[in-house]
This record gives C-alpha cells, structure tokens and sequence, in this order.
C-alpha cells in the first residue's frame, strides 16, 4: 500500500488549534493499536510535538478517511481544528517526512531535535508492533537522508532554535539578566537548552520546577541553579521576573488566578513571560493581566526569522538532495515491486528446463545420437520459451495493438526491420 500522512503543523494550525491534537505517552500507545484496528490501515506511526501532529501511514485512501473520522472523533475536533488538517499521499507524502527529518519543514529551520523526536516517534511504533516491513524501509532511508543533509549542507550550521529565541526576547526586555530571576517549568532538552542560555548570560538566580523532582536538579545543578517540585511553584512565582515553561502537561500549570496572586506580591514589577508547550502551560487569560507579558512558541517566530537567511542557502542544497533521494527510493521500492514477476520468470524458465532436460536423458538412454539430442534440447527449449509471446503477439497484431508489438521489440531487442 501506498504512504499517506494525516495531520496538522505549525504552517497549517496556530497554537490554539493544535493543542488540541496532542499525544503523549501512553496515550500514543492507546492510539496506535487502535489505529492499526481500523479497516484499510496496515501500519503507523504517529508523531506528536509542540509544532505538529502527523500521523504517517501504509493504507489506502478508505483508510485514510476512516482515520479522519476516527481523529475527530477520539480528539473531539474542532471545525478549526478539522479545517487546519492536510493530507499528502505517495511522493509528496515521502518528501514531506524526508523535509521533516532535516528540518526543513520546522519553524526552525535546520534545527536538529526534530529528527530524535521522529527517531523516538518510529521506536514507539516498533514496541507498539504498529510498524512492518514497508515504513521500517521508509523510516530507515529517512534517517539515512537526514544524515546526508546534515554531512553535505551547512544546513545544521548556528540553528536559532526555540530556546535561543525565547532567551533572546527576555533579554531585548530586561537588559541587564544578573538582576533577575528566571523560573523554569519542565526538564526536557528545550528548557535545558533555555537553562544553558540564560547561564551564558549571567541570570542572577535561576530555578527549575518539575513535577519530577529529580530531573529538575539534574539541570539546576548543571548551571548553578534550584531545583523545586512543581507544588511549590505557587510560592516561587512571585520572585519569577522571567516566566519559561515547557511541559507535556495536559492541563495549565500556571492559573489566571495564580498569576494575579504573583502580581500582586510583586506590586507591580512585570513579569516576561514564554509558554513554549501544546498544549498551553500558561492560562491563556494570563496574556490580559496588566504586567505580563506573555508570549507563545508561534510568537517567537519573528524573532527565529532573522537568523533565516544563511540557513535558507543551505536549504536550497538540502532541497536537491530530496529530489534525488525521493526519487531513489521510489525507484527502490519500484523495483521490490517487479521482484515477484522476475521470481516467477526465473521459475517459469526453470520448470521449461527441467522438462526439456528430461526429454533428452530418457532419448540418451535409449541410445539416440548425442547431436541429435542437442538439436532437439535446443529447439524445443526455444519452441517453449516463446510459444507464449507468439501467441500474444498474433493476438496483439489481430488488435492492432502496437504499443504491446512495440515492447516486445524493446524487450528481445530487435529493430524494425528484424
């Protein structure tokens, strides 16, 4: 069966909409084997990040109308969120999965995290036992491809990623980082990498909160930080002049009312903040209240464009080396399809063989003339072999059927006057 991705991204679907779209965890567990249960779909995998849910599949177009159904039903969407969906089928759905593997279709361009979440996204559908011999293919030469772009383009060269930008926003509205306080919500690689570049800038103090506690000191202590659970957030809040959260939580971490509680232990200092999270982290009422300033992972867009254009250089080698690897493995998987017909040709010519061959061993044994018996070997062998395109031919004459009479010229190689 044919490629066909389902889903929504960051150039289809604003934040609002594509939180809620999101998978996680177990719930990615539950999805899958669910998938894999609905008729027409023989293999998937699902990916899930803050900029995009797709889900990659081996169906046919039944089935993929049957997963549409299934998505609006399982995600209760929207008529937003069922408008912001697309569709893309064999070659373009191919090409697509190769541009999100080298970060060409992130909103970062080149930035390199995307192509360990699709590595983490393939795994999960081998445990889930969702992925069979035609996306390990697919998925295998993705990676291969991402690795070549990555070697032979300067595409990865000084990514601007999320964390970068976030940092770099917070530091066009506070100017000097050694008197401010950042708190940080989550542990994953992206507040890490905040963690990291607001260390290089000198923050005065830094505090990491996560509902594992342990994951949380594991950054603090990396750049001279405090860790705190996440039930003690509330509490730190008010000291927070930096506000970066980064979670796979499902439900706002930090409230409207909270927020008004900090503001006003704060008596009115301002509070930046960033929620890089889908689903949200942040109430979205927080973005009304006087003193914040509160910004998502789309606005950072702006900022993630004016580190753009020697990137987009690269892309456009990037891009050429798609061309040529979409096509490559079309043409492979081309010729896995004709491997059944060339096996069966080989069988065919064997079975004729074998019957010929014992036709001359019963006539040697009976004492015929060795010559005599390569004479008839080789014209009956020849009489068997082309009894069938004879046929077809006589037939394709009789239908005027020039396109078939002109293939058989190009397979046995004769001219038009042979």
């Amino acid at each position: 069966m044919p490629l066909h991705i389902l889903g929504l991204n960051h150039t289809t679907a604003p934040v609002e909409i594509r939180e809620q779209v999101i998978y996680s965890g177990d719930d990615i567990t539950r999805a899958l084997g669910e998938l894999v249960q609905l008729q027409g779909i023989d293999e998937a995998v699902l990916l899930s990040t803050c900029n995009r849910t797709e889900f990659y599949l081996e169906t046919d177009d039944s089935g993929l109308l049957t997963l549409e159904f299934w998505l609006k039903s399982d995600q209760s969407l929207s008529q937003d969120a069922e408008a912001a969906l697309f569709t893309l089928n064999n070659e373009e759905a191919i090409r697509h999965l190769f541009r999100v593997a080298c970060g060409l279709d992130s909103m970062v361009l080149g930035e390199p995290q995307i192509l360990g979440q699709l590595k983490d996204a393939f795994r999960q559908a081998e445990r889930s036992a969702t992925v069979g011999s035609q996306l390990n293919r697919l998925f295998h030469h993705t990676f291969s491809v991402a690795k070549k772009v990555r070697t032979d383009t300067e595409i990865g060269t000084s990514p601007v990623s999320v964390a970068y930008a976030a940092v770099n926003l917070a530091n066009q509205f506070f100017a000097e980082f050694s008197k401010h306080t950042a708190l940080l919500i989550g542990a994953g690689m992206t507040i890490e990498l905040v963690a990291r570049h607001l260390h290089s800038k000198g923050i005065g103090r830094m505090f990491v909160a996560n509902r594992d506690f342990g994951r949380a000191q594991n950054i603090a202590t990396q750049f001279d930080g405090f860790a705190l659970p996440l039930s003690e957030i509330e509490g730190t809040l008010p000291e927070a002049d930096i506000l970066i959260s980064s979670t796979a939580s499902t439900e706002p971490v930090i409230t409207t009312e909270q927020m008004q509680s900090a503001i006003r232990a704060r008596k009115r200092r301002p509070i930046f903040a960033v929620d890089i999270a889908v689903p949200r982290d942040l109430e979205a009422g927080i973005g009304e209240l006087d003193d914040v300033y509160l910004y998502t992972i789309d606005d950072l867009d702006k900022v993630i464009t004016e580190g753009r254009s020697n990137r987009e250089a690269a892309a456009v080698d990037a891009n050429r080396i798609l061309d040529d690897e979409t096509q490559r493995y079309l043409s492979i998987e081309r010729s896995k399809e004709v491997a059944p017909v060339i096996t069966a040709l080989r069988d065919h010519g064997d079975a004729l063989r074998n019957e010929v061959l014992e036709q001359a061993r019963r006539r040697l044994a009976k004492g015929a003339d060795q010559d005599e018996v390569l004479e008839f070997v080789t014209s009956s062998l020849l009489k068997k072999i082309l009894h069938q395109p004879s046929v077809r031919l006589r037939e394709a004459g009789e239908q005027s059927d020039q396109a078939f009479i002109d293939t058989i010229r190009e397979l046995f190689g004769l001219g038009k006057n042979d």
